[in-house]
Order: structure tokens, then C-alpha cells, then sequence
């Protein structure tokens, strides 16, 4: 996952969940949490139960967070940090869905916003050695475009929960239901062109281990359970394989500004 998509993410967490994003920078961001977003995330339960049974005035943290190492103020966040698993978890027990709306200045006429599927997944190509990778994909249910790195995309635009005054929604040609389906193939087919070469090393060494095994109990000719243990455990350990799972998602109201973008981006 990359810094500027973890700092995009962390975005659109805090907007999601009513938190004022008092500044931000390309590489920072300041935050003044809510008292349940101080729940989720500070584990200070001591000072909500004394608060709470006290009547006190309830404080919430300011939390400042940076993506970029090179900045000295800051917990940095970076994929796999700590802190952005605590978000991974809240946003897994607040709900996994939203949905969010270009933020429009307009009073002159109906601006139409039309609405992207997104859908963020980790990767994990899993045997002996483990890595992992995100994807942030993005379809567009009128048209079927599907857009990569998609929460990259939305970093210049600001969003809001609410649809903005003299707005209004175009009807998606595709089904969400539909969507979700569209997006797995494109995940499935793009899997399926990527190199193999981590899997065939895996099963290389899969091999060589067996085989040590193999010649341990060479002289022995009823095996006993111990080696079809290891011989389990060396499966387990080896066979690779690929897990995709969803992290978030949600729809997006977005106008012709974004395609422009999008467009400008890619030329």
C-alpha cells in the first residue's frame, strides 16, 4: 500500500466518521477526534468510564499523524503501522461500506454526479514467504470504466457524507450486486498474468524439504504418525496460494471534474 494511498485513506476515514481534519499537508494531517473515534482508537477506557459516571466535560484526543518519514512531527503510518490496523479494525466494526459525495460550490445550476464503485483488497501471496499488496479499484456504474489506485485519484477532491445543494445523482446502468462481480473478474484475470515465479520457487523448496524428509524415513517401512505430521506441516508451510480479501468500500458520487482528472492523469 502506498504512502500516498494510506494518506488518502486516512482521509476519508476521518470525514467518514465526523472528525475535523484541522490541517494537512501532502505528507501530514492534524486531527481533532470524535469522543467515539477517541474510543475506537486511544484505548483510554479508565477516562471514559470516569468521565462518563462523573458527568465531566469529555476531551477528545487531537491525534497528528504523518505518511512521510521525512517529517519530524507525527506518528508515522505506514501498511502494517499499528495505528492503521486499529483504523482497519474500526472501519471492520463500523461498517465496511460508506457512501460519500463530491463536495460541489455551486448555485447556479444542477450539477449531475455519477456514482464508482470502490472496493480496497489486500492481496497476500501466502506460502514459506509471505508479501502483500493493495488494490484500490474503482468502477464507474454507468459506463463500466474501471479505474486503478482509485483512492489515489479522489486525492485532489474534497468529499462530504451529505449530497451537496443543487446537486443530484445519475442512475448507474450497472447493478452494485453487478459491480462487485465485474471488479472480482478484473482482480481474477489480473492475478492470472502476473508471473508465477514465487510459486514455483515455493514448490522447489516444498521439494527439497520432502525429500529430506523423504530420505530421514528412508530405512523405516511403515511410517510412523510423526512423519505424516511433517509431512502435513510441510504442506502447510509451502503450498502457495493467493487470498484477496475486501478491506472497505463504498460508492462515490462524482462529477465530470473527476473524469477530467482521470483523463489528465492517464494521458
Amino acid at each position: 500500500m502506498k504512502q500516498t494511498e494510506i494518506h488518502q485513506y486516512l482521509l476519508q476515514f476521518f470525514k467518514a466518521n465526523d472528525c475535523n481534519v484541522i490541517e494537512q499537508t501532502d505528507g501530514s494531517l492534524a486531527v481533532q477526534l470524535t469522543i467515539d473515534m477517541d474510543k475506537q482508537l486511544m484505548n483510554r477506557p479508565f477516562y471514559w468510564h470516569y468521565v462518563e459516571k462523573t458527568g465531566g466535560v469529555p476531551q477528545p484526543k487531537k491525534l497528528i499523524l504523518k505518511t512521510n518519514h521525512q517529517n519530524e512531527d507525527g506518528e508515522l503510518i505506514h501498511f502494517g503501522s499499528p495505528r492503521l490496523e486499529q483504523m482497519f479494525n474500526a472501519t471492520k466494526q463500523l461498517g465496511r461500506y460508506i457512501r460519500m459525495y463530491e463536495t460541489i460550490q455551486n448555485k447556479h445550476e444542477n450539477i449531475p454526479l455519477q456514482p464508482w464503485l470502490n472496493v480496497n483488497v489486500v492481496i497476500s501471496y501466502i506460502c514459506d514467504k509471505k508479501k502483500q499488496r493493495s488494490l484500490s479499484l474503482g468502477l464507474n456504474l454507468i459506463n463500466g470504466i474501471i479505474v486503478e489506485e482509485f483512492f489515489n485519484q479522489l486525492h485532489s477532491i474534497s468529499l462530504t457524507p451529505k449530497i451537496p445543494n443543487f446537486c443530484f445523482t445519475t442512475p448507474g446502468l450497472i447493478k452494485p450486486k453487478s459491480g462487485l462481480v465485474r471488479l472480482q473478474k478484473y482482480i481474477e484475470d489480473n492475478l492470472r498474468k502476473e508471473s508465477d515465479t514465487w510459486a514455483k520457487e515455493a514448490l522447489q523448496r516444498w521439494q527439497q524439504d520432502l525429500s529430506l524428509l523423504e530420505h530421514f524415513y528412508e530405512e523405516v517401512d511403515e511410517k510412523p504418525e510423526e512423519y505424516q505430521v511433517e509431512k502435513k506441516s510441510l504442506q502447510k508451510l509451502y503450498d502457495p496460494h493467493i487470498e484477496v480479501s475486501v478491506q472497505n468500500g463504498g460508492i462515490f458520487y462524482l462529477s465530470e471534474r473527476f473524469h477530467q482528472l482521470l483523463f489528465t492523469s492517464t494521458s
